[in-house]
């Protein structure tokens, strides 16, 4: 098996459900949040919810390189005022060393936003900035940046956003992207056909690299081709269709990754992640 799919499961009562949640789904990876993702501050992990998180990994099987932790929403390391940015670096810095205590490889996070009061290269730089002081505090955990669907003035909806941040980090060996198929698609990257599929992919080769996929969101979209709305839906039941979920099943440049669904009803996760290993040929 080379495939590694789940979904992004809840955390709810401590960071060891999740692992529950996953099994109970028949995942193979997952992807969860290690504390409130709408809540600044979290109370530390404790020893023992950490000892439990380990164990429950151990028992079932699943590996912490098929795990992508997200980070909360709140953070924008982007943002144009120094003030709220060091907010978000500090909020940044905790959610790693979350992942690192857990002894996860990988935090998944939106890039950020400009909103309108600076220049999309300057945000950028903040970004890059912030991740370099990350990774100086912080080690173990790469920092995978997840491409956006360009809603407002959201950065990282253009291959291009996220190979110029990944230029400015200095360690490229704790960097890495996530594609979320739903933004891809929103944001103008055509995948439904063969075709489509193959030249956006080359071009995601050329501009960012395969090297540095280091997960995938694996979601249908409500939104139309190229609306840059970010608006989630069931496999199949979108704008996307079937075939492109076909392809990435199929395609090797996708092996041993976490392949990680959030399409909006959890109560059919399990079907679909059998929907998409029968996919398989």
């Amino acid at each position: 098996m080379s495939k590694f799919v789940g979904a992004h499961v809840s955390a709810s009562g401590g960071v060891f459900n999740a692992v529950e949640n996953a099994v109970a789904i028949g995942a193979k990876a997952f992807a969860l949040f290690t504390k409130n993702q709408r809540q600044w501050s979290a109370k530390e992990l404790d020893s023992e919810t950490i000892d439990k998180f380990k164990e429950a990994l151990d028992k079932s099987g699943i590996l912490p390189k098929h795990i992508l932790p997200h980070d909360s929403y709140l953070i924008n390391l982007g943002h144009p005022e120094a003030d709220k940015r060091e907010k978000s670096m500090d909020a940044f810095l905790d959610e790693v060393q979350r992942c690192e205590l857990l002894g996860l490889d990988r935090l998944n996070f939106h890039p950020g936003s400009h909103l309108k009061k600076i220049s999309e290269d300057e945000s950028l730089d903040k970004i890059a900035d912030a991740m370099n002081r990350t990774l100086d505090k912080t080690s173990g955990v790469s920092l995978v940046l997840e491409n956006t669907a360009g809603q407002g003035s959201n950065l990282g909806w253009k291959f291009e956003h996220l190979a110029q941040i990944i230029d400015k980090v200095e360690d490229k060996s704790r960097v890495g992207v996530c594609i979320d198929t739903c933004h891809m698609f929103t944001a103008g990257y055509d995948i439904r056909t063969r075709e489509a599929y193959d030249k956006t992919w080359s071009e995601f080769d050329k501009v960012i690299g395969f090297k540095y996929l280091m997960g995938m969101h694996i979601n249908d979209s409500k939104a139309k081709f190229a609306s840059r709305v970010d608006r989630h839906h069931s496999l199949g039941k979108g704008e996307i269709g079937l075939d492109a979920f076909r392809f990435i099943m199929n395609d090797k440049r996708m092996d041993d990754i976490p392949l990680i669904l959030e399409t909006i009803d959890d109560s059919i996760w399990k079907e679909e992640i059998e929907l998409l290993y029968s996919f398989v040929d």
